[in-house]
């Protein structure tokens, strides 16, 4: 046992001093120390080796461009960034996660539970889901609105902000929406949905968060959900990042393991095609082709508070706990922070749900 756990922290310390190495740009480091990593990690292995595998392509990836890097000293991003993993099958990884853990549903739940609330006594509601990439959250929203006791609202208006540079996302949204919008009719709501495309607004300082959280100001929201991941991936210093990654990732793949088999092709689908794609994202690239951005609570809240808006507590806890309940996992754990619902794995919190109202 003292051996095995002697040689997992033989690994991560190496880890730690490749990303060292790629922070300092010392590529001869970094590939020497590379290669004294993979005889130790697999995508096959237990929960350390598989997310230790993740991080250390993720380097792979980062070292790769970073022997493009040009002239000027900018790095030429994009041209390593050919992705083997269809849009199908990110589709199949995040519906699988969505239906072993209970990281997606506590999102939906909490964010449904909290527009249902602000939804009282209306008869028409317009919802704007902000980087929309799927459907699956609307269904319960629209049974849950269809059996008020008032009797549902007349008009449901969705809007889906799709980034530019996935024009073909918004004909899959469209079309995944049909089937709803017709079940929607027969409950007496006429359901409309749109989908409007803007570019892509990362950027390395919370800068740009800012203005998206005055844009939506302007709108004068009722209610406004935040459901992110809960740790700081969106960092300027690389090592920090990769640091509280490493932790973050850690702790998700270590649920993974306790819910499905080692041998799960379950399992093997969810980290390959999902989370091994967003550690390679936070590792590897900088400026905006660094989609993964997370937050932590504290930040938002220190974010939305600035722009005028105050937090609105969340009612769902019950619901929560009987959820988890069903998963029969112990590991799982829910908290309430300061107004957040904070969902984690053996105290370490991954997911953050919450609800907002501008100031009076």
């Amino acid at each position: 046992m003292a051996m095995g756990w002697t040689k997992d922290f033989t690994w991560c310390t190496l880890l730690l001093a490749c990303a060292e190495a790629v922070g300092c740009r010392d590529t001869q480091l970094a590939h020497s120390i590379l290669t004294q990593i993979w005889p130790s990690v697999s995508p096959w292995g237990d929960s350390l080796q598989r997310v230790s595998y993740c991080f250390a392509m993720g380097l792979k990836y980062r070292l790769s461009l970073l022997l493009n890097v040009n002239a000027n000293g900018t790095f030429t991003y994009g041209a390593m960034d050919v992705s083997l993993i269809t849009r199908e099958e990110k589709i199949e990884a995040f519906q699988l996660l969505h239906q072993t853990t209970p990281y997606v549903a506590f999102g939906f739940m909490a964010a449904n539970d909290a527009i249902s609330q602000a939804a009282q006594g209306k008869d028409s509601l317009h919802i704007i889901d902000l980087g929309m990439e799927h459907t699956l959250q609307w269904p319960s929203l629209i049974r849950t609105l269809a059996s008020r006791p008032e009797g549902p609202p007349k008009v449901v208006r969705i809007t889906g902000i799709v980034g530019y540079d996935d024009q073909s996302l918004s004909f899959e949204l469209e079309t995944s929406m049909k089937g709803l919008i017709e079940e929607t009719s027969l409950m007496g709501i006429a359901l409309e949905f749109h989908t409007i495309a803007e570019p892509a607004t990362a950027g390395e300082s919370r800068g740009s968060l800012k203005i998206i959280l005055q844009a939506i100001k302007k709108l004068g929201p009722t209610l406004v959900t935040v459901v992110e991941q809960d740790a700081n991936h969106n960092g300027p210093f690389f090592l920090r990042r990769f640091l509280e990654s490493l932790h973050y990732y850690s702790a998700i793949f270590d649920s993974l393991e306790a819910s499905l088999p080692r041998n799960s092709p379950q399992r093997m689908k969810i980290e390959k095609n999902h989370f091994a794609e967003e550690i390679r994202n936070i590792v590897a690239y900088e400026g905006s082709d660094r989609k993964e951005r997370h937050e932590r609570a504290d930040q938002w809240r220190r974010q939305l508070g600035r722009a005028g808006f105050q937090l609105v507590g969340l009612k769902c806890v019950s619901q929560v706990r009987m959820m988890l309940s069903v998963y029969g996992c112990d590991g799982y754990s829910l908290s309430s922070e300061k107004g957040c619902l904070l969902l984690g794995w053996k105290g370490r919190p991954i997911m953050l749900a919450s609800a907002w109202q501008l100031h009076n």
